[in-house]
């Protein structure tokens, strides 16, 4: 789903169907395929990767890199030192390559990243918050999807009784329509909803039916690094039942009521 996404959002930015198939290392049928449909019909997701030769050793590996911090950075462990032990005092017998390619990815998870300050124009970021409301006299929980867009401070409400997958595709759709546009791209954390799994190198595996929205509207997901919330501080505080109720207080509306946002 991933390659299919990929590829009908090239052709989307102006790549040729011929290019994107020497591109990606397809046929042109298979990409005249893709630009018909959203998702593959009877598409089925495939197990990652395996490294059966590696995967009994990634926890030595662990513990040897983990170790390493606490020594000058001269004496850490190379590739090809972490190679030669494993290879003399554990027997392994796989190659340098695959060690050099995981310890490369590994540290690649655990760099830092940061997030600009400054917003460009075209960017939302999206997410899901609770507050309790009062609907027909009754006291209960609601889920509320907010999209902001930082750089105009735009921002869409709209709530749900759960924070379900259908409810995210939901929010985006009448959030595209009351911004009257679909954004360039959209800023998440790793909700379940959204991300099924984050990969090895730091790469999202997408939810199925996620993957297939994004294949249909065509815009970038983009998102934040795991348990920090300031990667997106903007729908982050909306999305804050403190936040959400002034919200709805400077625009004349009681909170624990419905609305429809104007």
């Amino acid at each position: 789903m991933d390659l299919y996404r990929k590829v009908r959002l090239a052709c989307a930015e102006g790549m040729s169907q011929r290019e994107a198939a020497r591109h990606f290392n397809i046929s042109r049928d298979s990409v005249r395929k893709m630009m018909a449909f959203s998702v593959p019909p009877g598409y089925r997701r495939t197990a990652p990767v395996k490294r059966p030769k590696l995967d009994a050793f990634t926890g030595i590996i662990d513990s040897w890199l983990d170790g390493d911090r606490e020594v000058h950075r001269k004496q850490r462990h190379t590739a090809k030192r972490v190679f030669e032990r494993l290879r003399d005092e554990h027997g392994f017998t796989g190659g340098y390559t695959i060690v050099k390619d995981y310890m490369r990815q590994r540290e690649r998870r655990g760099r830092e990243m940061f997030v600009p300050l400054a917003h460009a124009p075209g960017h939302a970021q999206a997410d899901f918050g609770e507050a309790v409301v009062v609907i027909g006299g009754v006291e209960q929980k609601a889920h509320f999807f907010v999209m902001d867009l930082p750089h105009s401070d735009a921002c869409f409400v709209r709530a749900y009784p759960a924070a379900t997958a259908e409810a995210w595709v939901d929010g985006h759709v009448h959030a595209f329509t009351f911004f009257g546009k679909v954004p360039t791209s959209v800023l998440y954390d790793n909700d379940r909803c959204l991300v099924a799994k984050i990969l090895p190198d730091g790469t999202r595996k997408r939810a199925t039916l996620f993957s297939g929205f994004l294949s249909h509207y065509l815009f970038r997901d983009r998102y934040g690094r795991p348990g920090k919330g300031n990667d997106k501080g903007n729908v982050e505080g909306r999305s804050a039942i403190p936040a959400a109720t002034s919200w709805c207080r400077s625009r004349g509306l009681r909170p624990g009521t419905r609305s429809t946002p104007t």
